[in-house]
């Protein structure tokens, strides 16, 4: 008989690429996924990770064992949630996926609610790029992710997920004191096409934000002199703060700015549109449609 647990832990190898990687979203130690992958190779009598370079590769029986697992556990899923639904009230885990800033400026107080009002609820976060929350979320990998969109960048919606709006998230433009910028918005609203010739403090290629600003910009009819790329909002705002150029910057999880740096409007406003998403089996449980209800509920409170 096969254990669900250890099939739980090689199918998020097979999500996440390694061992580490899965031991952080399943919230174990590497040590405790290796020792559940070595017991399911002893149980099968199947070799089902393989050394390649300094990283594992998944063998062909072990790529079949992982597609089954996630079968198994979105009956296992089923089950528990028709068990959740009949008692009525939120309980067991629930693996809540946040980007960066929502796992900072959102997530804190929605937690909190949720471990004082429904103390038989495990809730976890996981803190995950938006651009793969869709596929975490259809892998059975976390239960609910907080995502994000533009306006060029639409979240895609696809079969057996649903979605609800969160709320919307402004951004500023970021410009150190004394900027000419800051001169400009203090006679009248600064609109993208006063933006060229700028040094550009953004996230690195690849992220929602750095496609938006490069898209926008261009579409603006230049291109973007993107100088300094740092993935962290803090390291963005202290690059700013040092004179070295500008950023374009949601609110959520911001926090208040430093001596040095403004926060100017632009018109249009840019804003981000948050989401939470949910694999529709899983629409019935209380603890999906509670939590839903605190993102939203929560939101216009939300420390910016």
């Amino acid at each position: 008989m096969l254990d669900l647990a250890r099939l739980r832990a090689l199918h998020a190898v097979s999500v996440h690429g390694s061992v580490s990687a899965a031991a952080t979203a399943l919230g174990y130690t590497p040590s405790a996924v290796s020792q559940q992958i070595a017991k399911l190779e002893r149980e099968t009598r199947t070799t089902l990770l393989e050394r390649q370079g300094r990283g594992i590769a998944l063998t062909d029986a072990a790529r079949h064992l992982a597609a089954t697992a996630q079968q198994l556990l979105a009956i296992v899923e089923e089950a528990e949630t028709t068990l959740e639904e009949r008692r009525g009230q939120p309980m067991g885990r629930l693996v809540i996926g946040a980007f960066a800033s929502a796992a900072r400026g959102l997530m804190p107080v929605v937690l909190a609610a949720l471990a004082a009002e429904h103390p038989s609820l495990d809730a976890r976060l996981l803190e995950v790029d938006p651009h793969l929350s869709v596929d975490l979320v259809a892998q059975g990998v976390i239960d609910l992710a907080v995502a994000h969109d533009w306006d060029i960048a639409p979240l895609p919606a696809p079969e057996g997920q649903e979605r609800a709006v969160i709320g919307d998230d402004l951004c500023d433009l970021l410009v150190p004191a004394g900027h000419p910028l800051a001169e400009r918005a203090a006679r009248r609203a600064l609109r993208r096409e006063d933006l060229p010739g700028q040094r550009w403090i953004c996230q690195p290629p690849g992220s929602v934000c750095h496609d938006w600003l490069v898209r926008t910009l261009r579409a603006s009819g230049h291109d973007p002199d993107l100088a300094y790329q740092a993935a962290e909002n803090h390291t963005q705002i202290a690059l700013v703060a040092a004179g070295l150029g500008v950023a374009l910057m949601p609110r959520l999880g911001r926090g208040p700015l430093p001596d040095g740096v403004l926060a100017l409007p632009l018109e249009p406003v840019p804003v981000r549109r948050l989401y939470a998403l949910w694999r529709t089996g899983a629409a019935r449980r209380p603890a999906i449609t509670e939590t839903v209800r605190l993102l939203g509920g929560l939101w216009p409170r939300r420390t910016v």
